[in-house]
């Protein structure tokens, strides 16, 4: 499997990008903001399809027009942290002009031989990747993994508990908008790996895996990196046993099997623990001593 070009390729690059699906991901989930992901995917998606309409590489459109959409969803948050009617009015208008990009690719573009594109943006084209482009990709991702790692301390502290974080000097406001960045980076990257509409799988799916598995941060913040990478090391390698398995398809299975496996252990466990502590609660008290009655009171004082 790794003497095929194409494979070392699709190990080098996705490798990159899911460690910094499992970190921005682990930090998505902590502070609440899955679906804010979910809406940067579909800009993924509407910024490749304006760069191909416009005739330009489709990276471009796909990292520009995300960057640009995350910050303007942090302007309009609080401290940069956009709430969910935000984020709901960027994602109907980020749709809307994703289907009008995609009638102007269709209609102008499509005659030129890569009208397959949308296809690979929607879903995914890690095993096409060239060699300076999976390099590109890896190299990106290890910086996004870099600068989630050196701001980790203070952006757990603001995503604990932000108002105590701002009082205590912590950039909470630019922490935000940062971590926005971050998240745009990475939903542009992972498009190549697992396409626009199953990057949330891959940044959330990890993540909550890890996150039932132990409640000490920066345990389950590696915990999520190595899953999501395991995830596609799996993926990869049964995509390329299995012909008519695509690659996408498998990464995310492993990845929700992982956490729906983690979801099933916790529920197993509070029953062994509810099953040890229920005969403590049933087992019989000891007898009452029978309080003195008031004639008895009456006759010992006597």
């Amino acid at each position: 499997m790794f003497s095929q070009p194409f494979m070392q390729h699709a190990f080098l690059a996705g490798t990159a990008v899911a460690l910094a699906a499992g970190l921005v991901g682990y930090f998505l989930v902590l502070r609440a903001q899955v679906f804010t992901a979910d809406a940067l995917s579909h800009v993924a998606f509407t910024g490749a399809l304006a760069a191909l309409a416009a005739g330009l590489d489709a990276r471009i459109g796909l990292f520009a027009i995300t960057i640009l959409v995350a910050l303007g969803m942090g302007t309009l948050g609080r401290r940069g942290r956009p709430d969910d009617v935000v984020i709901g009015g960027v994602f109907a208008w980020i749709l809307g002009l994703g289907v009008f990009f995609l009638t102007l690719y269709t209609t102008t573009r499509s005659g030129s031989g890569n009208g397959s594109a949308s296809v690979t943006v929607l879903f995914g084209s890690i095993f096409g990747l060239s060699s300076s482009r999976a390099m590109v990709t890896a190299a990106i991702a290890l910086v996004i993994c870099a600068v989630i790692v050196a701001i980790a301390r203070p952006l757990l502290f603001a995503s604990l508990d932000e108002n105590v974080a701002a009082a205590r000097g912590v950039p909470v406001r630019l922490l935000g908008f940062g971590f926005l960045v971050l998240v745009a980076g990475t939903a542009a990257e992972s498009t190549q790996v697992v396409g626009a509409l199953l990057i949330l799988g891959l940044l959330a799916a990890p993540a909550g895996a890890a996150t039932r598995m132990t409640t000490r941060p920066l345990r389950a913040l590696g915990l999520s990196a190595a899953i999501a990478v395991g995830s596609v090391w799996i993926g990869l390698a049964a995509s390329y046993l299995i012909p008519k398995m695509p690659p996408s398809f498998a990464i995310l299975a492993v990845a929700t099997l992982t956490y729906l496996a983690t979801m099933g252990a916790g529920q197993l466990r509070r029953r062994h623990y509810d099953g040890i502590a229920e005969p403590n609660r049933t087992s019989p008290q000891p007898p009452r001593v029978p309080a003195l009655t008031s004639s008895a009171t009456i006759d010992e004082g006597r």
